[in-house]
């Protein structure tokens, strides 16, 4: 049985402090640009009457975002009351069910005065994906969340429309690219990185992005990011 009253270890909080002038509404774009270009972020986990564990990835999600302004306090309790929003944030936990299970935090502190909290499942990310979203993030941000200038980021099953998804389609001929609209990959050898089927139509995605090493799960830790993915109910494009 999990203990769903106690604080959830598998929750991964980054707190930043920043000095200097800020665009508020520049990270948000951010924010929501990152979302936008990479579905395991947005991506949920259901179990409950199910025989295994599945991945949903909505088309879109809201971007959980809060602004939080401590300029009306005196200066000497901002402190104390920032450490006490970062701690609130460490202790509220995600529905692995409810999308995206991610959320950002903005405190403003006073003049050139900012913290930011990044808050995520470790089901989304591990410490060494961390670092390079951040620098994503950072990129965005001076953007604005213009993301025409960055590299894409790779083929996904999310980029698929709800009828591709459901739909079989004739299979190529062996060595030859997918048809028009096709789930499938092109045909490869079997092993690291090639897609592999799950059940009729639905194709578990391969990551395309930098490869980064990754323990094996724990016993008894819950659904891991490789299990299949299906579309959310009452999507399509």
């Amino acid at each position: 049985m999990y203990d769903e009253a106690a604080p959830d270890v598998y929750l991964v909080q980054q707190a930043i402090d920043l000095a200097g002038d800020l665009d508020a509404e520049a990270l948000r774009a951010a924010c929501r640009a990152l979302l936008r270009r990479h579905g395991n972020l947005r991506a949920a986990f259901r179990y409950a009457g199910l025989q295994r564990p599945v991945q949903m990835i909505p088309h879109e999600v809201r971007l959980p975002w809060e602004d939080v302004d401590l300029t009306g306090l005196p200066e000497a309790a901002r402190a104390a009351a920032a450490d006490r929003v970062v701690e609130e944030d460490r202790t509220r936990r995600f529905d692995l069910a409810e999308p995206p299970l991610m959320r950002f935090t903005l405190i403003r502190l006073g003049d050139g005065r900012h913290r930011f909290v990044l808050t995520n499942h470790h089901i989304l990310l591990d410490g060494w994906s961390r670092p390079m979203l951040v620098r994503e993030l950072l990129a965005l941000y001076a953007s604005g969340g213009d993301d025409s200038a960055l590299p894409g980021s790779g083929p996904s099953a999310t980029t698929s429309s709800g009828s591709r998804a459901r739909t079989r389609r004739p299979r190529s001929t062996p060595g030859a690219g997918p048809s028009p609209g096709s789930t499938a990959p092109p045909s490869s050898p079997r092993g690291r990185g090639s897609g592999r089927r799950s059940s009729p139509g639905v194709w578990r995605p391969r990551w395309t992005g930098p490869r980064t090493r990754r323990s094996p799960p724990s016993p008894g830790s819950g659904p891991s990011p490789s299990t299949p993915w299906c579309r959310a109910p009452g999507r399509s494009s």
